[in-house]
């Protein structure tokens, strides 16, 4: 109980100077988000009346304690670019990003984990060569550039796959999945590429300590050994290296959402830099360092779990 205390300690303390650090950054960036709301040709008055509105004639401290309060309570500000909340805005994006992100993950874990088992236990021959050689290749490809090639080979060439556009899942689900598995493949193989490696080193470690020779020694079948002991003892790294992917995932999809032209938080992202709407960039960036840090915790908590020395120390 007290491990886990901590983690939510920290978890609490990394988000409380991630949010000074968004409100520092966004205080020293040029450009008046005033004067990009009312336009070119507001008057003094207009300026002044809406400066007071929004709280930003109130000293440094005040106003960042005032928008932490706000993000306590889910209030993210208004957006300067569509005259929303942000957090509406957000909330509208989620189910695009959650769904991409959700479906890169699977395919990362069903794909990576079985190959890097696979693979390990051939060490040295044609097939580890080749899988190597191949994820060298994989961890080398621009994301971007991969969503073109998926977009010209697969996208317009199977009429299941949607090359822009997405469909809710309300709506037809064969239509979400098409619309969101090349992106998902598109961020997905680099990263199956990374965990890939991790996986079979991870594998190929244990396989060399005593303990498996002792076990195998006592007729106990590989299958057995591979799963109830190998793999297990090597859940740690491939949990250190899984937590570090979905961070990566995570950002991938903004770049990913533009290429195929997805409603999610990564395009709303990039239409807020563009018009220099800083309470919606703001929000998103907290967005964005709240779901990266959670899943940290998340994995932290899982190494106590399969690891119970871990509490300990």
């Amino acid at each position: 109980m007290a491990y886990i205390i901590r983690r939510i300690i920290l978890l609490i303390v990394t988000m409380a100077l991630v949010s000074l650090i968004t409100f520092a950054v966004f205080q020293v960036m040029p450009g008046d988000p005033i004067r990009i709301m009312l336009g070119p040709d507001a008057d003094e008055v207009q300026i002044e009346t809406l400066t007071k509105k929004l709280g930003l004639d109130q000293p440094l401290h005040i106003q960042y304690f005032d928008w932490v309060g706000g993000l306590l309570t889910g209030d993210l500000g208004q957006s300067i670019r569509f005259s929303k909340p942000v957090s509406e805005l957000v909330i509208d994006r989620l189910p695009v990003t959650i769904s991409l992100t959700i479906m890169t993950l699977t395919l990362v874990v069903l794909v990576a984990i079985p190959l890097g088992i696979f693979v390990a236990k051939r060490k040295n021959k044609l097939s580890d060569v080749v899988f190597s050689s191949v994820t060298q290749l994989g961890m080398a490809i621009p994301s971007f550039w991969l969503g073109m090639l998926l977009i010209l080979y697969l996208g317009m060439n199977f009429s299941f796959f949607s090359v822009s556009g997405y469909v809710p899942w309300s709506t037809s689900i064969v239509g979400a999945l098409g619309a969101l598995l090349l992106p998902a493949m598109t961020i997905a193989i680099p990263q199956i590429a990374v965990k890939f490696r991790y996986v079979r080193n991870a594998i190929l470690e244990q396989l060399q300590l005593d303990y498996v020779r002792t076990v195998r020694s006592k007729g106990i079948t590989e299958k057995f050994v591979m799963y109830k002991h190998v793999l297990r003892n090597s859940m740690i790294p491939i949990l250190t290296i899984f937590g570090l992917i979905t961070a990566e995932v995570v950002a991938g999809t903004i770049i990913v959402e533009q290429v195929f032209a997805l409603p999610g938080i990564g395009q709303l992202l990039i239409t807020s830099i563009s018009y220099r709407d800083f309470p919606l960039v703001q929000g998103i960036v907290i967005y964005i360092t709240f779901v990266v840090v959670f899943i940290n915790f998340l994995v932290d908590i899982l190494y106590s779990i399969l690891d119970p020395r871990i509490r300990l120390s």
